[in-house]
């Protein structure tokens, strides 16, 4: 069974960082694209961050120049750095497959909530 479980979440001030990490168990890992969504109450989850096999990220504008995703194939970990946050990033942030390569995703994570205070 594939386990998500996603850590580094916190209360942090604008303009502060965080570093998230997700970890992936029972799964292959190095052949999937992967990604951080992110959700805030009563709306969809939204792709914030992607990285493909090749280690290519791409990001939506909304966090481009603030946030780095990054993966570690042995650990099957894939990260993403926070930097220079703001209010709107309040969210909770998951991982999963990257649902434009992937119509499989894994069954979503707990999350880890990310408040950032202003």
């Amino acid at each position: 069974q594939v386990q998500l479980v996603e850590s580094g979440g916190g209360l942090v001030q604008t303009g502060g960082s965080l570093r998230l990490a997700c970890v992936v168990s029972g799964s292959s890992f190095t052949g999937n694209a992967m990604a951080w969504y992110r959700q805030t109450p009563g709306n969809q989850r939204e792709l914030v961050a992607r990285i493909d096999v090749r280690n290519n990220p791409n990001y939506a504008d909304s966090v481009k120049g603030r946030f780095t995703i990054s993966r570690a194939n042995v650990k099957k970990t894939v990260s993403l750095q926070m930097d220079s946050l703001k209010p709107e990033d309040t969210a909770v942030y998951f991982c999963n497959k990257d649902l434009r390569v992937h119509s499989n995703l894994y069954s979503w994570g707990q999350g880890t909530q990310v408040t950032v205070s202003s």
